[in-house]
């Protein structure tokens, strides 16, 4: 075995998360924002403390990511770990947006959604400032309650500084579009289920 190919084996092997939650613990963001709801007869009113909470464990979870790789970690590793944080944080908002500020106790076929991670943050690797691009899945066309919970989401992460590539379309669109463009299919070729529907 030569010491390039030791590398490359060592580095795929290294790509497993190590002590997620040492980065960023859903389950312990998800309890803070609860906590901040329980305050409020609005949950809308709470929008920018839950901000803050939110912003604060991304802004850890990045320290920690750096202070892994400042230690002697490995780049494909940090891409991973970086991968998983942004993963985390998209998960507590669109949780948040749709559970607590637009709930639908039973969403009509037409009116669920899927969140799909595509692109490089598809494959699974994020640089320390590239963007996320994010694709919108819908069964059909956008509904107005839809339309909301898109919307909601993107302001929340462009608050919390994420530079987001996005694009809202249904099952078909995506099928048709990707017949015709190169990039298009290429983006969905790439693409990772994230959050929501995961059925569709």
């Amino acid at each position: 075995m030569t010491a390039l190919h030791a590398d490359l084996v060592v580095s795929k092997t290294a790509l497993g998360v190590q002590r997620p939650r040492d980065i960023v613990s859903r389950a312990r963001l998800g309890g803070e924002i609860r906590d901040i709801l329980s305050r409020y007869g609005d949950p809308k009113s709470a929008r920018p403390e839950v901000l803050e909470v939110v912003r604060a464990a991304f802004q850890r979870g990045r320290q920690e990511v750096r202070s892994r790789l400042e230690a002697g970690g490995w780049g494909t590793v940090c891409a991973a770990e970086l991968c998983y944080l942004a993963d985390q944080i998209v998960r507590t908002v669109y949780d948040h947006v749709t559970q607590d500020l637009y709930p639908l106790a039973n969403p009509s076929k037409g009116e669920i959604l899927s969140l799909v991670a595509i692109g490089g943050y598809g494959r699974g690797e994020l640089a320390p400032f590239s963007d996320i691009d994010l694709l919108f899945l819908l069964p059909y066309k956008m509904t107005p309650r839809s339309e909301q919970v898109v919307e909601e989401i993107l302001y929340f992460l462009w608050d919390l500084k994420f530079k987001v590539g996005h694009a809202v379309r249904s099952v078909d669109d995506c099928i048709r579009l990707a017949k015709s463009d190169s990039v298009i299919c290429t983006s969905l070729l790439e693409s990772r289920w994230l959050w929501g529907d995961q059925e569709m």
